[in-house]
């Protein structure tokens, strides 16, 4: 056998063991993430904020004044991450922080009048992305696919 030939076995072997790519989770869920994304960022675009401030934002709004882990937590952020993007939202004047007056080592993040500006002009388009996504699916296949999301992220 040449050494292409057992190259070639080889490379058969190692990526026998592999599901294909068209089969991987995480790529098929980076593959669905961008064709959910692409219509939210063109959305954001025009509100000159990202999507890891969106989803920032997004929280805020739902859930009122947090501290920074489960701000973290609940936007899918890495702390050094969120520390950096809130810095530059309270910069913006879109979230303020506080420091806590009984432990000054933690801080509650709250969204402004301007946050809430941003997520109330998007909300109806942010909508009608997802009522998209829903109709492309099926009700019943759209609410399983968030189901099994939500079981995922228990694991």
């Amino acid at each position: 056998m040449n050494r292409s030939s057992s190259d070639k076995a080889f490379q058969k072997m190692r990526v026998a063991k592999l599901p294909a790519t068209d089969r991987s989770l995480p790529i098929a869920l980076t593959r669905a993430r961008e064709k959910v994304m692409l219509p939210i960022r063109q959305m954001l675009a025009a509100s000159g904020i990202t999507e890891q401030q969106w989803r920032i934002l997004r929280v805020l709004y739902e859930q009122g004044p947090l501290e920074l882990t489960p701000l973290a937590e609940q936007a899918c952020l890495l702390m050094p991450s969120l520390t950096r993007i809130v810095q530059s939202m309270a910069q913006k004047g879109l979230v303020t922080r506080a420091t806590r007056e009984d432990d000054r080592r933690r801080q509650t993040v709250d969204i402004t009048t301007e946050g809430r500006t941003i997520i109330e002009e998007n909300q109806e388009e942010a909508a009608a992305i997802a009522k998209r996504f829903e109709l492309l699916l099926g009700k019943q296949q759209f609410e399983t696919l968030l189901v099994t999301l939500k079981q995922l992220d228990k694991l």
